[in-house]
C-alpha cells in the first residue's frame, strides 16, 4: 500500500504540477461541484450536501467512510465520491469545488507547495503547524490528524525484535554494524531515493552491503513485507509505508524513526472554508475518531480489508461503534 502510488514520479509531478492547482481552478476548469451545482467560493448552505472523498486506496476509502458515517449521524447530508483520483486530482477537485472533504497526508502540502524539503515536516505539531500556514490563504483548512505517520520504513520479523515492545532503526543499525545476519527486500527507489535508505544510513550510522538486500522489482510493499514474513532467501526485513496492514498481520515489527529522519505523513480531514463556515460542528464532529487512529490501530484496519476481505465501510462502522462514535 502506498499514499499513492509511483511515489517518486507523484511527487516529482506535484512539484511540477501543485503551483498550478490553483491556478487551473482560476482559470475555470471544473466549475461544477458534483451533487449540488454550487459555483466555488459560495458560502455553502447548512443543508446542502457533502461530497466525501477519498484515494483509490485502502487507507483512504477507510478513513473517507469514517469521515462520512459520522457526518450522517450528525444529520448531514452525505454524497460519497470514494476512489476519487490521484492526489493531485483530489486536490484540484477540493479547491474546484467538486468535492468537500477528504484524508489527506500532512507531508504532502510541502509537495502542494514546492516546499518538501521545509525542516516543519519531520515533527507532527509543525508538519500540521505548516500546512495550515501555507493552505489557510488557499482556503484549505486541516482537521484534527490522527496520531500515525503513513511514511517510509523498515520492519523486521517479530523473533528478531524479541521482546522489545518498542524497537527502534537506532536498535536496527547496532544489529547491523555488530554482524547481525541481516537481509532487507526492498524497492530499488527505496534504495536509490537520498530520502529512503541513504538518509536512514546516513543518520543512523550503518551501510547495507549488496548481499543484504533483495531488491523487489514494483515497489509493492505487500512483496516486501511477504518476503520477510516467509523469510524468502533469507529476508528478515523489509520496507514498508507505517500502516501497512500487513506489518502486523504477517508478524512483522515496525522500527521507529527516533531520529525523524522521514517527513511526517499523518492523514487528516482536510475541507474548504465555506464548508466549514456553514457546519462549524464539522472538527469537533471528526476529531475523536482521527485522535484515536494509532500506528497500530491504523495497520489493523487496513488488515482488516487487504487480508479479511472486509469492505472498508463496515470495517471503519465497526471502529466507530467500537470508540462509542456512532450509535
Amino acid at each position: 500500500m502506498s499514499r499513492w502510488g509511483g511515489r517518486l514520479a507523484k511527487a516529482a509531478a506535484a512539484l511540477l504540477l501543485g503551483g498550478l492547482l490553483g491556478g487551473l481552478v482560476m482559470l475555470g476548469m471544473g466549475r461544477a461541484r458534483a451533487g449540488d451545482g454550487t459555483p466555488p467560493g459560495t458560502a455553502q448552505a447548512a443543508g446542502t450536501t457533502v461530497v466525501v472523498a477519498s484515494k483509490p486506496d485502502t487507507e483512504g476509502a477507510i478513513l473517507g467512510h469514517m469521515i462520512g458515517l459520522l457526518l450522517e449521524q450528525g444529520g448531514v447530508p452525505v454524497s460519497y465520491r470514494i476512489g476519487y483520483g490521484t492526489t493531485l486530482d483530489i486536490r484540484a477537485a477540493l479547491m474546484a469545488g467538486r468535492i468537500d472533504i477528504y484524508p489527506e497526508y500532512t507531508g504532502n502540502a510541502g509537495l502542494f507547495h514546492a516546499v518538501p524539503a521545509d525542516p516543519a515536516w519531520k515533527a507532527p505539531a509543525t508538519a500540521l503547524a505548516r500546512a495550515r500556514e501555507l493552505d489557510g490563504p488557499q482556503g484549505v483548512v486541516w482537521l484534527t490528524p490522527a496520531p500515525a505517520s503513513n511514511a517510509w520504513a523498515i520492519a523486521v520479523r517479530r523473533e528478531i525484535a524479541g521482546s522489545n515492545r518498542d524497537p527502534t532503526l537506532e536498535d536496527f543499525a547496532r544489529w547491523v554494524k555488530t554482524g547481525g545476519k541481516v537481509k532487507l527486500a526492498a524497492s530499488n527507489e527505496f534504495l536509490m531515493n537520498p530520502l529512503a535508505l541513504p538518509a536512514f544510513e546516513k543518520a543512523y550510522g550503518f551501510t547495507l552491503s549488496q548481499r543484504q538486500i533483495m531488491i523487489v522489482s514494483g515497489g509493492d510493499t505487500a512483496e516486501t513485507i511477504r518476503a520477510a514474513a516467509v523469510g524468502k532467501y533469507g529476508v528478515n526485513a523489509a520496507m514498508v509505508y507505517g500502516t501497512d496492514g500487513g506489518i502486523a498481520a504477517m508478524g512483522l515489527k515496525l522500527l521507529r524513526d527516533t531520529r525523524a529522519v522521514q517527513p511526517v505523513y499523518q492523514p487528516a480531514p482536510v475541507t474548504r472554508a465555506e464548508v466549514l463556515a456553514a457546519r462549524p460542528g464539522l472538527p469537533e464532529l471528526l476529531a475523536p475518531a482521527f485522535e484515536g487512529l494509532s500506528q497500530d490501530a491504523l495497520q489493523a484496519l487496513n488488515a482488516q480489508v487487504q487480508f479479511e476481505n472486509r469492505e472498508p465501510r463496515a470495517v471503519a462502522e465497526t471502529y466507530l461503534r467500537g470508540r462509542g462514535l456512532l450509535h
